[in-house]
């Protein structure tokens, strides 16, 4: 057992792995990280799929299946997500049950390419919620301006959502609206709202990465003083913006009908700058009902020397305040790099959804 995992689960954060592939549910090693690394959920997404399907590794005979029941690609790709979601989800199954529907989750992707159809992201939405047919199972939807309202549709029916490709404020703030506009209509619909959980996945080292390129190109001592900071400034005054959110009357309302707040989960949080800390956006983000999403490589390195030096986040709002007015006064347009990053997500995945399109169609070919 990890004393640093431990210490951070005492501390509020839930760790959930992002990675998921055939393997690891074979193996046991998925199983064998809830107990050594405090492992308590699963995220996935195009990327992940498309490397776990593409290893080859433990997909053969399904795929065979799957081509012996004349299936196609889109199909195929289906079968094999949601099968290695719900086997996942039994593995939480216990963890789903000790923590009361809070932890324990796997998440499923909605098809990159329905990212800007609201109808289509609620139907497949649909299919993936019945289709793993786990009660602790999530399903992705991006924060997109269409994604908005197929988020409120889906948790109107029901459904846990993990909302994803969250960077600006202002968007993270609709999500918030999406989420207690779809309570309020599943509590008018009869559901349970107890239920019904949710998450809204605030990416992080992409920000970073994005900023700091900004600040080396400006070339000042300023401007490259400030690197490595602006994501974690950025999800600090999200961690704001939740707490604000969730304390008011609208809220309160909801919640004291059984509703649960939707916690933020910080996604992206594998440092791409080598000259940074790799435990950097663990250590520096820890504070109450919030999740830490993390690649293995993040997971091993803050279970090997992760330090939680208490709560990290709600004391540094007026720095974060300051460090992200100090860059847009460099010239450096806040909404200009979220509106990037958010087209970039949505490219990235529809790469990797074609990468994992082209491997299946092999695969079926063979």
């Amino acid at each position: 057992m990890s004393e640093s995992t431990r210490a951070l689960s005492r501390a509020g954060v839930s760790i959930w792995l992002d990675d998921l592939s055939r393997s690891r549910l074979d193996s046991g090693e998925l199983r064998a990280l809830i107990a050594s690394h405090d492992v308590v959920g699963v995220t996935t997404n195009p990327t992940i799929f498309a490397g776990a399907i593409g290893s080859g590794v433990g997909y053969g005979e399904r795929i065979s299946a799957c081509a012996g029941r004349g299936l196609d690609v889109a199909s195929t790709i289906v079968e094999l997500t949601t099968a290695d979601v719900a086997d996942a989800c039994d593995v939480f199954a216990e963890v789903y049950a000790e923590s009361g529907g809070r932890d324990g989750r796997v998440s499923i992707e909605v098809e990159p390419g329905l990212a800007r159809d609201t109808a289509g992201t609620v139907a497949q939405a649909r299919e993936l919620w019945a289709k793993v047919d786990r009660p602790n199972a999530m399903i992705k939807i991006p924060a997109t301006v269409e994604g908005l309202e197929a988020i409120t549709e889906t948790i109107a029916a029901g459904i846990s959502v993990n909302v994803t490709l969250i960077f600006s404020l202002e968007r993270y703030r609709q999500v918030i609206n999406a989420y207690l506009t779809g309570l309020e209509r599943a509590r008018a619909a009869g559901h349970d709202l107890s239920g019904i959980h949710s998450v809204a996945s605030f990416f992080v080292s992409r920000v970073d990465s994005e900023i700091d390129a900004r600040l080396t190109a400006v070339g000042t001592a300023e401007a490259l003083a400030l690197k490595g900071q602006a994501g974690v400034a950025n999800a600090r005054l999200a961690y704001e913006v939740f707490e604000q959110a969730f304390d008011t009357e609208r809220a309160r309302l909801l919640l004291d009908l059984g509703a649960n707040a939707q916690r933020p989960l910080w996604a992206s949080t594998g440092v791409k700058d080598p000259s940074l800390r790799d435990t950097l956006y663990v250590e520096e983000l820890v504070a109450p009902q919030t999740v830490n999403t993390m690649p293995e490589a993040t997971l091993n390195a803050f279970a090997d020397h992760g330090e939680v030096r208490g709560e990290t986040v709600t004391s540094e709002y007026l720095e974060s305040n300051q460090l992200l007015n100090a860059i847009d006064a460099l010239g450096i347009d806040y909404g200009e790099v979220t509106e990037k990053l958010e087209l970039e997500g949505l490219q990235k995945f529809d790469a990797s959804w074609a990468e994992l399109c082209g491997t299946v169609e092999r695969a079926l070919a063979d």
